[in-house]
Parts: C-alpha cells; sequence; structure tokens
C-alpha cells in the first residue's frame, strides 16, 4: 500500500511538472530553414507559426512555386526539431517514473 502512496504522490509531482513543461513549451520557440537559408519559419515548440522570413531574392513573380514549396520545407525543418525538443523534455521529466510502452503525454 506504502508503494501505491509513493507513486501517487510521484504522479501527483509528474502532473505539476507537466504544466510547467507546456508553459514552457509555449514560449519555446524553433527556427528551420529551407533553400540554404534563404527561407526561416519560426515554431513555438507546441507547434504554433510565429514568423516566416522569405529572403527579398525570391520575391519575384515566376518563383512563387518554389517559395510556396520552401516555406512548406522550412516549417517541416522547424516541426521537426520542436518535436525533438519536447521529447527531450519530456523523456527528462519521466526518467524516474515507469509509464507503460507507448504511453504518450502529448
Amino acid at each position: 500500500m506504502r508503494d501505491l502512496m509513493g507513486m501517487m504522490g510521484q504522479i501527483k509531482q509528474l502532473q505539476e511538472k507537466m504544466q510547467q513543461l507546456q508553459a514552457e513549451l509555449e514560449a519555446t520557440e524553433v527556427s528551420g530553414t529551407a533553400g540554404g537559408g534563404v527561407v526561416t519559419v519560426t515554431i513555438t515548440a507546441k507547434g504554433e507559426m510565429k514568423k516566416v522570413a522569405v529572403d527579398p531574392s525570391l520575391m519575384k513573380p515566376e518563383e512563387k512555386e518554389i517559395l510556396e514549396d520552401l516555406i512548406v520545407a522550412a516549417h517541416g525543418d522547424a516541426r521537426a526539431k520542436a518535436e525533438r525538443l519536447v521529447q527531450e523534455k519530456a523523456s527528462a521529466l519521466t526518467g524516474g517514473l515507469p509509464l507503460p510502452p507507448g504511453m504518450k503525454l502529448f
């Protein structure tokens, strides 16, 4: 029974840390680039797009499709970085608590 109470205490601590982590992830920004840096997309670690920066050299009507593709690629790069960051932080947070395989916290 004592083990159960100890685990309940760990779960409560984990919930509090998860709330702190959620707030931190909303404030953390990650940038992704494409086209050798001519397009940069900045998102929060939770995936909200905050900013798109485009090199003026791409502002030609005939290169519209290229620009659109680069924005999508830069967003994908930023999203992958954000997902890695979330995994690292979640792993550090749950390091001592045995969670069932495949259980996701986010």
